[in-house]
């Protein structure tokens, strides 16, 4: 079964066992910070207190939310405030001294740029994985099945060159020798700009991550791409060196890291880091 029916079915899933959970004392909805024997969650941090600000990729928005209630419910404390944007803008915000105290890209290269400039406390960790695929306006007008036929399909939707799904889609794009007019390409600045181009009309078809396929409802089509022909898209996540609150910057990425964190990623359509 494919991947993109195989997350549709695990989504429902999820759903279910949270309907059927409900009116259960003990029960614990799915995504947020699963509880211990002992009734405590492995997200509280006793004495945990203050603010941080997390930099993602605009890709991790929706399961980053829902991590940041899981984390903040168990820390009432805390407080999570999150800047969500292409990789390759929010390292370059960073590098110009935006402050941040969490940096999670979605891809190796902009979190290099960081490391190499020792603006990362010890060493990046690879958090998830994505998935290319392929959308197009609700009902697939022009009957798009393949890379192959955006070469001539119209306005196709691509990320910014620069941008890790744009890089990531030019790598595909190349491997399968297609080759699409830059005056038939609108470009976004993020991955949920470029799929809204399509949403809304501007474009005939995009290419985009996975999950944000996923998130868009029946404002899109999605046709997937055969493994011989996508990308894997590698998320790491680090500490900025120059935190105001490591203790709370580490523990987040902690939290992401943990069997609930992978839980609530692996709900919005993420890949596992391995």
């Amino acid at each position: 079964m494919k991947r993109i029916l195989k997350l549709l079915l695990v989504l429902s899933a999820v759903s279910s066992l949270f309907l059927a959970g409900c009116g259960d004392d003990d029960s614990t909805e799915i995504g947020s910070s699963s509880t211990t024997a002992g009734g405590s969650s492995t997200a509280t941090h006793p004495g945990l207190e203050g603010s941080i600000t997390v930099s993602g990729a605009k890709s991790l928005a929706d399961a980053f939310d829902r991590i940041g209630e899981d984390f903040t419910a168990a820390n009432p404390a805390v407080e999570v405030t999150f800047t969500f944007d292409s990789s390759s803008m929010l390292a370059t915000q960073i590098l110009d001294g935006a402050p941040a105290d969490v940096f999670a890209s979605a891809d190796e290269a902009n979190m290099t740029r960081l490391t190499d400039a020792r603006l990362i406390a010890g060493k990046p960790v690879v958090f998830a994985r994505n998935e290319l695929i392929i959308i197009t306006k609700p009902g697939n007008p022009e009957r798009i099945r393949s890379l192959a036929d955006l070469a001539d399909a119209g306005v196709v939707s691509l990320c910014g060159e620069d941008v890790p799904c744009g890089r990531y889609a030019k790598e595909a794009l190349d491997a399968a020798d297609v080759v699409i007019p830059e005056s038939s390409v609108t470009r976004g600045q993020n991955a949920g700009a470029t799929l809204t181009a399509v949403a809304e009309g501007d474009a005939i078809a995009g290419i985009v991550y996975v999950t944000d396929a996923l998130g868009a409802g029946d404002s899109i089509e999605s046709v997937e791409l055969p493994d011989g022909e996508n990308v894997i898209a590698g998320y790491p996540i680090g500490v900025r060196e120059a935190s105001t609150n490591s203790a709370v910057a580490k523990a987040f990425v902690a939290y992401v890291l943990s069997d609930e964190g992978q839980a609530t990623l692996a709900a919005f359509g993420f890949l596992g880091p391995t």
